[in-house]
């Protein structure tokens, strides 16, 4: 058995504009960028080409769930509204997110890399971490065995970093993308870890990037050069301690091949503000719409749930959540819905509604518990008694 820890932090290049690229390979070194809401969908034409939406022609509320790597050369990423997005790259091509897709090739992925490294910690869709320790192959070529599986599999490359750990490995796979492969040690950091910005450390989110910067900290270097005492003074003594270690590439945390979600939820933006009187109907809608997917959500998963919460963001993006604790768990589309009502009732809904979500909390096995069958009724404050 080897002693050294070997993490490896797996990533799929662009995946959701990938799996695209793979329905649409006329696409393949174009601006590409997908998400948006009610996004045209490709026509076929008569001479057998595809018409396809372009990024000028959106307008709304929506944002980018994925671009191609040549999107984001023109400043294009994730998570940037999609109307910002259009100034910048404005015959990018736009195509409507396609999840059912996205699912299965994450699950085809995933399968590959299990049939060579089974201890796997699943990280969302498109990345997991893989702990290599206990094979006895040499670590490139086992990286290398694994790129190749994922890429026979799905016909996708992915990156992959190889650390002691999983700190740096969620680093290291971001260093050489797409189809990267880089190894490191920890000999490694001070030249290959120690000059990126310190927000690339993940759990260093755009606050406390701005904070370390207010007292000249912009690298990670930097953040290893400074006293752990005044890491502490300026940020607690949890958080302080934390910036020591990882600066230094220091990170204890195994790789969890089970877990078990906390919580399940689901929310929507809407294209324009909605009026609790005036939009009464499109309001009571999706908010029925919201607690039966979670309700499918829950079943589909095998869980039950004890909490119901709901948030709303309203037009001045000021958030507001509540939720109830209920004496039997449930799974149901339609109790959810009657207990989030319970939680409606308890916020003000003077102003106009931006974005609307339920949450399923204190989850419980379905299988285990039993699942209760009625709940308080409600009645919705947009809705007509």
């Amino acid at each position: 058995m080897n002693s050294i820890r070997r993490i490896a932090h797996l990533d799929m290049d662009a995946f959701f504009a990938s799996v695209e690229l793979l329905r649409y390979p006329e696409l393949r070194g174009q601006a590409v960028v997908v998400g948006g809401r009610s996004v045209h969908q490709p026509v076929l034409q008569a001479d057998g080409s595809r018409h396809f939406s372009r990024l000028r022609e959106y307008t709304g509320r929506g944002v980018i769930t994925t671009s191609t790597y040549e999107a984001r050369a023109l400043g294009v990423f994730s998570g940037m509204g999609l109307m910002k997005s259009a100034k910048l790259a404005p015959e990018a091509i736009l195509l409507p997110a396609n999840f059912e897709a996205y699912r299965h090739y994450s699950q085809l992925f995933k399968a590959a890399v299990r049939a060579i490294a089974p201890k796997v910690e699943d990280r969302g869709i498109d990345e997991i971490y893989v702990d290599l320790s206990d094979n006895s192959e040499e670590t490139r070529s086992l990286a290398q065995r694994i790129k190749d599986a994922v890429f026979t599999a799905t016909g996708l490359s992915c990156s992959i970093g190889v650390t002691p750990n999983k700190l740096l490995s969620k680093i290291a796979s971001d260093l050489e993308k797409p189809n990267g492969l880089t190894i490191l040690s920890l000999d490694d950091v001070p030249t290959r870890i120690w000059p990126l910005a310190a927000k690339k450390v993940n759990g260093i989110g755009p606050k406390a990037s701005e904070r370390l910067e207010r007292h000249g900290i912009r690298t990670i270097g930097e953040l290893a050069a400074t006293p752990q005492e005044f890491l502490i003074r300026k940020f607690g003594r949890s958080t302080g301690l934390w910036m020591h270690r990882i600066a230094h590439g220091i990170d204890d945390r195994p790789v969890v091949t089970e877990s078990e979600p906390k919580s399940i939820s689901r929310e929507t933006t809407f294209e324009r503000d909605l009026h609790v009187r005036q939009d009464k109907p499109e309001l009571s809608e999706k908010f029925t719409s919201l607690c039966l997917r979670v309700g499918d959500d829950l079943k589909r998963k095998g869980y039950a749930c004890r909490t119901i919460g709901i948030k709303i963001r309203y037009a001045d993006f000021s958030v507001v959540t509540r939720d109830v604790t209920l004496p039997v768990a449930i799974s149901d589309g339609a109790e959810i819905r009657k207990s989030a009502g319970l939680c409606l009732k308890r916020v003000p809904l003077e102003q106009r509604i931006r974005l609307l979500g339920i949450r399923a909390g204190g989850l419980v096995d379905l299988a285990g518990e039993q699942i209760a069958s009625k709940a308080v009724q409600a009645e919705l404050p947009w809705q007509e008694p």
